[in-house]
């Protein structure tokens, strides 16, 4: 599973991690034939996943593309529930946590110095070229996804780790991920940034205020300084946002079906005719295949008691992220990860989110939540 983590944003591996995957679930189901296997279900999370898979399984029946909700509620939802407890069962000490942490470090510095070297070595652009075909299956609209909560685990092995090795290795993915961050332009992840370092800095006001000042420096010296001001591109995220209101408004209760193809295929939803239904301020001439917000996308595919759910789901996890850190004096696991998950909420605020890779590192970091709240609750009761 671990292998399965790390070969997440690397391209050209999607059959090694099925493979790791689905092995890991079958050793998991011999381990528990044989009685072997102390598995636990045992999560704030449980009740919240449990009514957000039931609501969504009705919403199967109503579904505009059956065939595809159907798959992608397998594929996308039922996977990645597993995915989580086998995470939470297995990564279950600080120790692992720590080697889990050092999986996504290494993985999200390798994806960014490869991307780095294929886009401006290999295809030849200009590093003033804002970078747009990140490396194959990954779109350059996930690299924040990838990076930021490795930058922030990094910082914090910085801040925080005495040994050199961990030290060195830090040093690298922070600089890496970060320059990748920059290279996009992308104004989501450049947010996710600076919220996530006041949150993973707060109680050390004088870090907090160099790294930030670091990244305001960096942000006003490049190109990216334009792309915050870019009228063009926010009208079109608002245009976007305004079509996904009318889908809403025609399906508030079941939504369009748990399938991402209904939305974009033109066969179940006229896109242009929506479109048609935008005031004409915001109105865009160009046709999107994706809800480019989580929010938008779990409304239009659950509808609203889907995206309540969700929501729920959420608030358990930010309750144990709270829990965490109020308890969390000595290594402060709980003020990291909510600071790497905070970041990525916010790039898929405003991004396509719900596809495997970010899906991969979503819930990763809810298992690893989950995790540090686990072991506060026993150190509580002990």
């Amino acid at each position: 599973m671990g292998l399965f983590i790390f070969l997440n944003p690397l391209p050209y591996t999607t059959a090694i991690k099925e493979i790791c995957f689905y092995s890991s679930v079958v050793m998991i189901l011999i381990l528990a034939c044989f009685r072997k296997l102390d598995f636990s279900f045992r999560s704030p999370l449980t009740i919240p996943f449990l009514l957000f898979a039931l609501w969504a399984f009705i919403g199967l029946f109503f579904a505009l593309d059956k065939e595809n909700s159907i798959h992608d509620y397998q594929m996308h939802l039922l996977k990645y529930m597993v995915f989580y407890y086998i995470l939470i069962n297995y990564f279950h000490s600080r120790e692992r946590l720590f080697y889990l942490s050092g999986i996504i470090i290494v993985s999200a510095t390798l994806f960014s110095i490869g991307d780095i070297v294929y886009f401006y070595g290999i295809l030849g652009h200009t590093l003033s070229t804002k970078l747009v075909t990140g490396l194959p299956e990954v779109a350059v609209n996930w690299v924040g996804i990838i990076a930021v909560p490795a930058a922030i685990f990094s910082l914090h092995h910085l801040i925080t780790e005495n040994r050199l090795s961990v030290k060195a290795v830090s040093v690298i993915c922070l600089f890496s991920t970060f320059v990748i961050c920059i290279l996009t332009q992308a104004r989501s992840t450049v947010l996710a940034l600076f919220l996530s370092i006041i949150i993973l800095c707060f109680k050390n006001k004088k870090i907090m205020v160099a790294c930030l000042g670091i990244v305001l420096i960096i942000t006003t010296m490049t190109s990216l300084k334009d792309r915050l001001t870019e009228r063009d591109t926010i009208l079109r995220r608002l245009s976007i946002h305004y079509l996904n209101c009318e889908i809403i408004k025609d399906y508030p209760v079941m939504g369009i079906g748990f399938g991402m193809e209904a939305y974009s295929c033109g066969k179940y939803i006229d896109i242009e005719a929506y479109s048609k239904r935008v005031p004409e301020k915001y109105r865009s001439l160009s046709i999107y295949s994706d809800p480019h917000s989580w929010p938008f996308s779990i409304a239009i595919r659950t509808g609203l008691i889907g995206l309540a759910l969700f929501l729920y789901m959420l608030f358990a996890c930010f309750k144990m992220g709270w829990i965490s850190i109020r308890q969390g004096k000595d290594d402060q696991w709980g003020r990291r990860l909510i600071a790497a998950f905070v970041a990525v909420l916010v790039i898929g605020f405003f991004e396509p989110f719900f596809s495997h890779v970010p899906e991969v590192v979503f819930y990763t970091l809810l298992a690893m939540i989950t995790i540090v709240w686990k072991l506060g609750d026993i150190r509580a009761v002990q």
